[in-house]
């Protein structure tokens, strides 16, 4: 009898994650499309809506169009159910993010960083203070958040507590959960940023629809997440997809790594700004901090041939390093995302072109290369979809 009931039991809460994720995503939908869709039986579906529309998940939608019979109601899950937050630490700002169950951006706020000063503990201060700052705003109290999701750069070690390993940053074994959580009761899920803009993206931008592809984050850093069949391709430790970390040129430029010729040392934002002011004689890029001074150098490519020069390079590079992804993973689509990628978007044909070049031949015309559509706030958006896939997976019981 109790295997009976606990067998019924784990039917019901699968039934229910396949529902409440198919409404996340998809939404509005009716029940017959939720019949239609995930192959549950029709009594099935309404007794699990029912229960979900009771617990103030699921909330009816409007009537959908009818061509002639009794219009059915269209269901979507329910914005005010709960909240979630999201955090992106990059290297220049930690932007945090407050959003509804159905993904509104209610609130954010940013926080400037200092190259000099990424401790670890003023990271964390920065994330409690935006956690503050985002649930005032918005008038949230924090039992009404499901949990905080943070994309950080670097390899974040998965266990009890996360553990981050960021050599560009001198993070060596940082426990960055245990440090945000002694200021916080709220759960919080740690990943790293190119995954978490992955994951946006899978679910609302670009890669939607796609069972194998990577996003490569292009910003200060670089990086990159698998999709293979569906899921994230983590490796033995997490640590895949450092993709910036891959050699592009056998003792080349110096990375921050330690290491010569990475990728990283060519296409983020950093080299291509220190290879512009070496293109210049030394002289300094104009622009305060990273992001004015790449703005800079694509305004002055339109009159500079040496701005033109770096730019063009740049394309070339990053077109190899796509190739190299293209040859390796077979995907069907890469997306280019991060706040540098952005700035460089007019590179993409060059880019496409020099990834022609070097991939070979026949997975490069299968792949498709573009932008990413959620823009600079895909980290942080992704990043507060953490709590939410742990919660669909549940099937919408909150632990």
């Amino acid at each position: 009898m109790e295997l009976a009931r606990a067998t019924n039991r784990s039917v019901r809460l699968r039934n229910r994650s396949a529902l409440l994720t198919k409404l996340f995503l998809d939404a509005p939908l009716t029940r017959q499309d939720l019949v239609r869709s995930t192959g549950l039986s029709q009594p099935a579906v309404s007794n699990v809506v029912a229960d979900l529309i009771d617990e103030g998940l699921v909330a009816e939608a409007g009537a959908a169009e009818s061509d002639g019979g009794r219009p059915s109601m269209l269901l979507r899950v329910a914005p005010r159910f709960a909240f979630v937050i999201g955090v992106d630490v990059g290297e220049t700002r930690v932007r945090v993010e407050l959003f509804d169950f159905a993904m509104t951006l209610l609130a954010s706020v940013e926080f400037p960083l200092d190259p000099a000063r990424t401790e670890p503990d003023v990271v964390a201060g920065h994330v409690l203070a935006g956690i503050d700052a985002v649930t005032s705003q918005a008038g949230v109290v924090a039992a009404d958040v499901l949990g905080v999701g943070i994309g950080v750069s670097g390899v974040v070690e998965q266990g009890s507590h996360a553990v981050v390993h960021a050599q560009a940053l001198g993070w060596d074994r940082v426990p960055l959960e245990r440090l945000i959580g002694a200021g916080t009761d709220l759960p919080l899920h740690i990943d790293n940023g190119a995954k978490t803009l992955g994951q946006a993206e899978m679910w609302f931008g670009a890669g939607r629809g796609a069972r194998h592809a990577v996003f490569a984050l292009v910003g200060s850093g670089v990086g990159a997440a698998v999709v293979t069949n569906g899921a994230t391709y983590r490796g033995a430790s997490s640590s895949a997809g450092e993709w910036g970390h891959t050699t592009l040129v056998y003792g080349g430029r110096a990375c921050r790594c330690g290491a010569r010729g990475c990728l990283e040392a060519y296409v983020g934002a950093e080299a291509i700004i220190d290879r512009y002011r070496e293109a210049r004689r030394g002289r300094a890029v104009p622009g305060e901090d990273e992001e004015s001074q790449l703005a800079a150098l694509v305004a002055a490519a339109a009159t500079s041939t040496t701005a033109r020069r770096v730019l063009d390079e740049t394309a070339g590079y990053l077109g190899a390093g796509v190739a190299n992804l293209i040859n390796l993973f077979n995907p069907e689509r890469v997306v280019l995302g991060g706040w540098a990628a952005m700035a460089l978007g007019e590179l993409l044909p060059a880019v496409r072109e020099a990834a022609g070049r070097q991939a070979l031949r026949q997975p490069y015309e299968q792949a498709s290369i573009e932008l990413c559509r959620l823009g600079v706030d895909a980290v942080a958006l992704g990043a507060a979809t953490l709590p939410i896939a742990r919660f669909l997976t549940e099937g919408g019981v909150r632990r």
